[in-house]
């Protein structure tokens, strides 16, 4: 199939605009072309087209309409190009991009968007802004906006998103519609009890060994077919950090299984877990598990039951209890069966011929495939192609894959899926719905983000936390600003959760933006105009970020473990910024080359040069002497051993968890910290 071929006396003709215009338009996107006949690149031709595509909407289009009437009636050209003077009254319909904003009032669109920043507004050239921040800004420029309204053709338009969410308003089923449906199964309870091991024995798979520490951290999904039904189980973390994460986890399931270790018996989280699945009116199903251990006690289990508001059958009440073992499989049948039993009663119904209703389990940048979303579908059919609206961002459903891998073209009621096609990464628990097309829901998500974005107050300077607790010192500051950004955004939920909960009578903390990957140059412009410090979890510092940080007194702080994280913040709440610890130096590794495998994230061949490298120790890694990644050694190899630590002079493979990204030359800094607890 041969190449579009596209000229620039085209593009002009399609828009009614000059050859002139087209050629610097072009040369201002980095295209070069040679006159009227010239052709763009074939490469750049989709590029290109939905570049001016986006340029010349409406608003263009209008304005060239008025133009051509214009010159029929008789008015020469000079008007119609004539400079837009001070004080003068400039006319223009929403919605106002401002690129489109630019050109009605003559000015360059970055005079705009700087017009905007020092109203605390951030906003890109092809952005809709409200009409009233337009007024303001054109008023700071001299000239007088008016906003007209649309033609009464378009005024028929749908309500503004903070008028009717379209996700609050649900047209009820008719009973003869409704299909039953599979059930949604939550595991909740303490971590380490074996919420993650127990599905691993009824779907066969080994989830937890790919987990972070042998723990759980982000909500995750999928389903298995027993005895010809299927059954949707949601795995939900047992860390006390993930509060929120659990009670949403809670709230759209429909059976809850507690589970308990016989041998420890009822924990706080396990208490906690209780509450919210109670609060959801959920059924529960407690899972009593490790009954394989010597000191496993049941009987324990039932009594602290008791202690908390259940009543077990076996004691008289309605409240199951199976006893299980992950390890050997005991049990699970049995669980299995009251699954099935208790989703018998309830009679789950949805209806799947309709426009899809879901929610978002979890959300996530993924290299090659952009912002992806997790989600469980709750009524209708979800398929590809379909538009769709999420918070404030919107798409077309470009793809969707299955707990298995599979690639599938529809996802019906209970059905958790992995989404492509969205235009960011929204919040975990977001509602997500289907739409009539996807031009409504980009301008119920645009109409969104705006008012999201006139919510970030913002100054003129930054700070480092040090400064920040000197001018507090003062009587000059009574919040801790943060830029958060996480590897996901449940994460960065419980982060910010976990910060807000943190005791202090002095200085309130503020997320300033939270947001996932890593962390880059807007993120240290959006530190300095707000006096934040970013914190990362998890995620890397973009090349070149370092040195704007430094320019702009931005300080950077980088964590992999949330423990970390939150002890760090606390302390400096307290007043003991640097807490007393002792970083002790175990060595540093120079990366010779970088080996790509067949399974598993890429491993780098280091040489030591200094000291010992060890599995489990601390370690920096450094680019032109620029920290990039704090994060820890996942695993070392030497020729094809696993080894535990790797001495001076020898060369080994390293490992390093959450970062792939090495380059030659690279410096890995191996360290410890030996903690010595702060007294005021």
């Amino acid at each position: 199939m041969a190449a579009k071929s596209l000229k620039v006396k085209d593009l002009a003709d399609k828009y009614g605009v000059s050859t002139k215009e087209i050629i610097k338009e072009l040369e201002a996107e980095g295209v070069s072309v040679k006159g009227a006949s010239g052709v763009i690149p074939p490469d750049m031709v989709e590029l290109i087209e939905a570049h001016f595509e986006d340029l010349m909407g409406d608003e263009k289009k209008l304005k060239i309409a008025e133009t051509k009437k214009n010159k029929s009636a008789g008015e020469g050209p000079e008007e119609e190009k004539s400079p837009v003077a001070g004080n003068e009254e400039v006319h223009i319909k929403p919605p106002i991009v401002v690129k489109s904003l630019a050109q009605a009032v003559n000015k360059k669109p970055n005079e705009i968007i700087t017009a905007l920043l020092s109203m605390n507004i951030l906003a890109n050239i092809n952005q809709s802004i409200e009409p009233e921040v337009a007024i303001k800004v054109c008023e700071g420029l001299g000239i007088n906006l008016v906003v007209e309204r649309r033609e009464k053709k378009e005024e028929h338009v749908k309500p503004a998103a903070d008028e009717v969410a379209p996700e609050e308003l649900d047209v009820e089923d008719k009973p003869e519609d409704l299909k039953p449906r599979p059930p949604v199964i939550t595991f909740l309870g303490h971590v380490d009890h074996g919420k993650t091991s127990l599905q691993d024995a009824i779907r066969v798979t080994n989830v937890a060994k790919g987990e972070h520490g042998g723990i759980t951290q982000h909500i995750g999904a999928s389903t298995v077919s027993i005895h010809g039904k299927s059954i949707t189980f949601i795995d939900t973390p047992g860390h006390e950090a993930f509060t929120s994460m659990r009670a949403r986890g809670a709230n759209i399931t429909d059976i809850a299984i507690l589970v308990v270790a016989a041998d420890d018996g009822f924990m706080p989280q396990t208490v906690e877990a209780l509450n919210h699945a109670l609060a959801a009116k959920v059924p529960v199903i407690v899972a009593a598990n490790k009954i394989d251990l010597p000191d496993a006690n049941p009987d324990k289990i039932l009594l602290h039951m008791q202690q908390n508001g259940l009543s077990a059958e076996e004691w008289g009440g309605e409240t199951g209890v199976v006893k299980v073992s992950a390890k050997t499989g005991q049990g699970i049948e049995t669980l299995l069966e009251r699954i099935i039993l208790e989703s018998e009663m309830l009679e789950l119904k949805a209806n799947p011929n309709r426009p899809a209703r879901a929610v978002v389990l979890e959300a996530q940048l993924e290299q090659g495939m952009g912002p992806t979303a997790n989600i469980l579908v709750q009524n209708g059919t979800l398929k590809t192609g379909d538009a769709i609206l999420c918070g404030e961002y919107y798409g077309k459903v470009k793809a969707m894959i299955d707990y298995h891998g599979h690639n599938v073209k529809s996802a019906g009621p209970s059905v958790p899926v992995k989404l492509v096609g969205l235009s960011g990464v929204p919040q975990a628990g977001s509602k997500l719905i289907a739409c009539e097309n996807e031009k409504e829901g980009r301008r119920i998500a645009e109409e969104r983000a705006v008012k999201n974005r006139t919510k970030v107050l913002t100054v003129t300077t930054a700070a480092s936390l040090e400064d920040i607790f000197t001018q507090f010192d003062m009587g000059k500051r009574n919040n801790l600003r943060i830029i958060l950004k996480t590897d996901v955004r449940g994460s960065a939920e419980a982060i910010a959760e976990s910060l807000k909960k943190l005791p202090s009578d002095k200085i309130s903390i503020d997320i300033v933006y939270s947001g996932v990957g890593a962390i880059t140059e807007n993120d240290i412009l959006l530190a300095s105009a707000s006096k934040a410090v970013v914190v990362g979890f998890h995620v890397r510092v973009n090349p070149g970020v370092n040195t704007l940080a430094k320019r702009e007194c931005v300080e950077i702080r980088l964590y992999s473990i949330i423990y970390e994280l939150l002890e760090d913040i606390t302390e400096a709440l307290t007043g003991r910024l640097e807490p007393e610890k002792r970083e002790k130096e175990l060595g540093s590794a120079r990366i010779l080359q970088i080996f790509e495998v067949s399974k598993g994230p890429k491993v780098c061949g280091c040489m030591v040069d200094k000291g010992t490298v060890k599995v489990g120790g601390k370690a920096r890694v450094f680019r032109n002497n620029e920290l990039i990644f704090n994060g820890e050694v996942r695993s070392l190899r030497r020729f094809q051993d696993d080894v535990k630590e790797v001495k001076q002079g020898l060369e080994c493979g390293i490992r390093l968890d959450n970062f792939m990204d090495f380059n030659e030359n690279d410096i890995i800094q191996i360290y410890d910290i030996e903690l010595k607890k702060a007294t005021l």
